[in-house]
């Protein structure tokens, strides 16, 4: 374990990508056994911020520890690797805070323990994702990419601009067709690209909506998007399930409108513990 961790992260300069990836990890696994622990009230565990009434959510302390960790890096040369791996420990524990609520902050409301919640645990799974493949070494849109012998500088430059215009726009399409995870992952493997693009687009995507779907006047290709919603009944909603069972037993699930107590004054069914 020593010899990797020397060959493989120390000897190519990755150790504040491993010391980002390991802060972020396990300030994640805090932070949502954190506020599991405040969602059941648990008596011995210290609870939510609330000065004077005020309700200060993680992601504000996140915001200040990505500030401080990446003024610190870049205030710093770059030779002490010590200092910029402990500055990136910081922004990593700062990236997980407020990707832990990136759903609070894209609907401007407290939607932590509600369904759209989950897209918060979806945007830390993508980052986790990226980390992980540049801290094993993956390199995004170029990997392996090395010039033929006797190929001039100008000719390899013209290359690389090609493969990069090429996979950003197999990228975008896998994108649009609603493969998020294809998309992502296909930057470090362009065979996924390809594929990706290929194939039919899931029946919600942006894709889907303007070419599938019979909209202004237009037929659409009803053909297609019923080989889409069959394919989605049939491979997609299985993973989904199991990727639901995952949130649920890591975060915590969210709470359900039958689980929900009345508003006072409204009457409305609303989460009665908002954590964070």
């Amino acid at each position: 374990m020593g010899d990797w961790f020397r060959e493989n992260i120390l000897d190519t300069g990755r150790l504040p990508l491993f010391c980002f990836f390991a802060a972020f990890v396990l300030t994640f696994a805090f932070i949502r056994f954190s506020v599991r622990m405040i969602r059941a009230e648990v008596s011995w565990w210290p609870g939510n911020i609330t000065p004077g009434g005020l309700h200060i959510h993680h992601v504000v302390f996140g915001t200040v520890a990505m500030v401080a960790g990446g003024v610190a890096g870049l205030a710093v040369p770059v030779e002490p690797v010590v200092w910029r791996a402990i500055c990136a420990a910081f922004f990593g524990l700062g990236t997980a805070l407020v990707l832990d609520e990136f759903a609070l902050i894209l609907h401007l409301d407290d939607v932590y323990w509600a369904e759209e919640g989950r897209l918060s645990v979806d945007a830390v799974a993508i980052a986790t994702g990226i980390s992980g493949l540049l801290l094993l070494g993956g390199v995004p849109l170029l990997n392996d990419l090395t010039p033929f012998e006797g190929e001039s500088a100008l000719a390899f430059g013209l290359t690389i601009a090609a493969v990069i215009a090429i996979d950003l726009a197999l990228a975008a399409v896998t994108l649009l067709k609603g493969k998020l995870w294809t998309g992502l992952v296909g930057l470090f493997v362009p065979l996924l690209l390809i594929i990706g693009a290929i194939r039919l687009a899931r029946p919600a995507s942006v894709w889907s909506r303007k070419r599938y779907q019979a909209r202004d006047g237009r037929p659409g290709r009803p053909d297609k998007l019923a080989r889409a919603q069959r394919r989605e009944e049939r491979y997609r909603e299985p993973v989904h399930r199991l990727k639901v069972l995952v949130q649920d037993a890591v975060a915590g699930a969210p709470t359900r409108p039958v689980e929900a107590g009345p508003n006072p004054v409204s009457g409305v069914a609303e989460d009665q513990h908002r954590p964070g």
